[in-house]
């Protein structure tokens, strides 16, 4: 194949993507909202090293990380964040994956697995919590998801909806061997 060819089959490509060559991708819905959504494979895995402090301050407020996830079942609001933190380190060491089925949460131990269910439409997965967060609206926002998790909850436009937060197994621990 020549380089004309090479630079026509590259540019049709592109063109029926919808890729840019700079800066990240236009936040469109990459997946279809699905009734049959796939959750995350989970695994046993040992706590976050640098995520799991006894408690930590952010944006004026001070949170304590919770001994394990065990039990732990809350309603109240999700948010998503994504193209903003692509890339960027999360509390647990990891680079934030907007296309990766993740979230943040300030007081679970890190990682840790949870079902969010979003409570307008019934759509529900698991999602390996892997960041901190939210930190806007905490008296209300309970959990922030990524991109991808906010597609398949049905989410991305109306940007928060009430949730319901339940820990899954295999339940995680802040400290090796604690409880």
């Amino acid at each position: 194949m020549g380089r004309a060819q090479r630079l026509a089959l590259l540019s049709a490509v592109l063109a029926f993507s919808g890729c840019t060559m700079i800066g990240y991708p236009r936040l469109e819905n990459p997946l279809p909202p699905s009734e049959d959504v796939v959750d995350g494979v989970r695994t046993a895995e040992s706590p976050s090293r640098g995520g799991n402090p006894t408690e930590y301050e952010q944006s004026g407020g001070t949170y304590r990380v919770l001994d394990s996830s065990f039990g732990y079942d809350e309603r109240g609001v999700a948010s998503w964040y994504g193209e903003q933190f692509q890339g960027r380190r999360t509390s647990s060491g990891e680079r934030f994956d907007m296309y990766a089925l993740s979230a943040a949460h300030r007081t679970l131990p890190l990682p840790a697995w949870v079902r969010v269910t979003n409570l307008d439409n019934g759509l529900s997965l698991l999602l390996r919590l892997n960041d901190r967060g939210p930190f806007a609206d905490t008296g209300h926002r309970i959990i922030d998801v990524s991109y991808a998790a906010a597609i398949q909850l049905g989410m991305v436009e109306s940007g928060t909806v009430p949730v319901r937060v339940q820990a899954v197994e295999p339940w995680q621990y802040r400290v090796p061997g604690s409880l």
